[in-house]
């Protein structure tokens, strides 16, 4: 009897299911929208009860297109936005405040309030984060300080706190599970990354009652079950991941000194470094890749907030176009640029800058610039952006890279490649399925219930769909790049209290 793997893939703007087969190839879909709000300027917000409502429905579409039911899962494997904060009613299961999304800057003066106290450093050597509001932390921190009766019933343990994977499994398991992965909790700023455990400096020093937080368990193990009244039978929820690791995963990179990208809202980067969490000097991130089978491993992660959303912009915002597709041949009708350069620094810059204050800059406009020509150069803000974290990894590794793998919605844009193989120097392997943080999150719910033997029986499933080659010389190369960084240099710092 054949059996399948689901894997749930929460994002920012959409909630998706896919059925896996044993070969990991696609069986059935399902995707559904989600809502984003936006109360203020810089501020994102979701409602997580709709985050509930489009994965159920998405679930239940994947196993329609599969011609499955829920008695025929081996498990379920589950990915997510990550750093997005819910807090819940432990009683009732109901949200008691909007969803925080990992985008939202609303939370950048408390961040500005660490860095004034002196506890960044403190931050960063536990955590292995650069203290940022993208990070759960301070969203917690803000959303007790802004209600009194919340932070009361926190302190009592009747207001959970988790992201998105976390309150997932709380709902599909009715309520008997309040768990995160290790690569989630890595990612709140409150999680000691070499104890692989809370922190009890940091939740004291920003007063976050640790009866809010879940258990953190590893990312291949029995988490959970279903339910048996949502999906008709009791399967076993048994792997997790962040969106980012997931991906990492799905990408068979086992192994220290392999890199992804995904090209996504954002687009982030994962260099695998295997069992040492190694400092960054460049200002990028260290966190955990996994834990399976009470092995931890580490990568070093460089996010990057707008590349997708800069597409999004063009289309929404300007006008440009009409669907996000629309951006590859209306980009590839010009030769270049024509000297336009665009810092999409839409929400400020992540890293290996990190700067709150930036915001989005296009430079170069002449008489004869065409919206061809802005449309290539956010193309070509995507790969810059992406060559920038990766100088600073190769730097941190000391080591060269030898290939990127890629992955996500604009890795299908086949200029969008070229230009990066270009900008880095190295060949951009795209794989045949691109669904590789779905793929990541199958991967480990499968290991933990023995529907493949190993990593090396998943790294046999990876496949090249096309490897693009760089072919421009080194010297335009360097020189593409230098001009870039001066253009980021002028997007810092824009916004002023005064």
């Amino acid at each position: 009897m054949e059996r399948f793997v689901l894997a749930i893939d929460q994002g920012t703007t959409s909630s998706r299911a896919i059925v896996f087969d044993q070969r990991g190839q696609i069986r059935g879909l399902g995707q559904h929208p989600t809502r984003q709000i936006f109360p203020r300027d810089g501020w994102v917000n979701q409602d997580a009860g709709d985050i509930w409502e489009t994965t159920l429905r998405s679930v239940r579409d994947a196993l329609a297109a599969a011609g499955i039911s829920g008695r025929d899962l081996a498990a379920v494997g589950i990915t997510n936005q990550r750093e997005t904060t819910i807090l819940w009613d432990r009683v009732t299961g109901r949200p008691v405040a909007p969803a925080i999304v990992w985008q939202s800057r609303q939370t950048a003066p408390l961040v500005a309030d660490i860095e004034r106290r002196g506890m960044s450093a403190i931050y960063q050597r536990l955590t292995g984060l650069v203290p940022d509001a993208y990070f759960s932390a301070t969203k917690i921190a803000w959303l007790l300080e802004q209600d009194a009766e919340l932070r009361r019933r926190a302190e009592a343990g009747d207001v959970l706190f988790g992201t998105v994977e976390s309150w997932l499994i709380w709902k599909l398991s009715g309520g008997r599970a309040h768990v995160t992965d290790v690569s989630n909790a890595s990612r709140t700023m409150l999680f000691d990354i070499r104890e692989v455990a809370w922190s009890p400096p940091l939740l004291a020093d920003l007063a976050i009652p640790p009866a809010m937080l879940p258990r953190p368990v590893g990312n291949a193990e029995l988490l959970g079950e279903i339910a048996p009244s949502i999906f008709g039978a009791a399967v076993p929820i048994a792997g997790s991941a962040g969106d980012q690791q997931a991906a990492l995963f799905g990408q068979a990179c086992f192994a220290a000194g392999q890199a992804k990208n995904t090209y996504g809202t954002g687009s982030f980067l994962l260099l695998h470094t295997g069992t040492e969490a190694v400092p960054s000097q460049n200002r990028l991130l260290t966190t955990i890749a996994w834990r399976i089978d009470d092995a931890v491993e580490y990568a070093l992660e460089g996010s990057i907030f707008v590349t997708g959303a800069a597409v999004q912009w063009l289309r929404d915002g300007l006008g440009i176009v009409d669907r996000s597709a629309d951006v590859e041949p209306l980009a590839a009708s010009v030769a270049d640029s024509g000297g336009v350069l665009f810092v999409p620094a839409l929400v400020g810059l992540g890293a290996p800058h990190w700067d709150a204050a930036a915001r989005g800059t296009l430079l170069g406009l002449t008489r004869g610039t065409t919206k061809a020509h802005i449309a290539r150069a956010a193309l070509e803000a995507i790969a810059f952006q992406t060559r920038d974290v990766l100088d600073a990894m190769t730097a941190d590794r000391g080591a060269p890279l030898s290939e990127l793998r890629v992955d996500g919605g604009a890795a299908a844009n086949d200029l969008l490649m070229q230009i990066q193989a270009d900008l880095l120097g190295v060949p951009v392997v795209r794989p045949t399925i691109t669904e590789t943080t779905a793929l990541g999150a199958a991967y480990l719910a499968g290991l933990a219930v023995g529907l493949w033997r190993d990593r090396d029986e998943l790294a046999a499933h990876w496949q090249v769909d096309r490897r693009f080659e760089p072919s421009i010389p080194d010297d335009e190369r360097e020189r593409r790049q230098r001009r870039w960084r001066e253009a980021v240099e002028r997007s810092k710092g824009w916004v002023r209290e005064d």
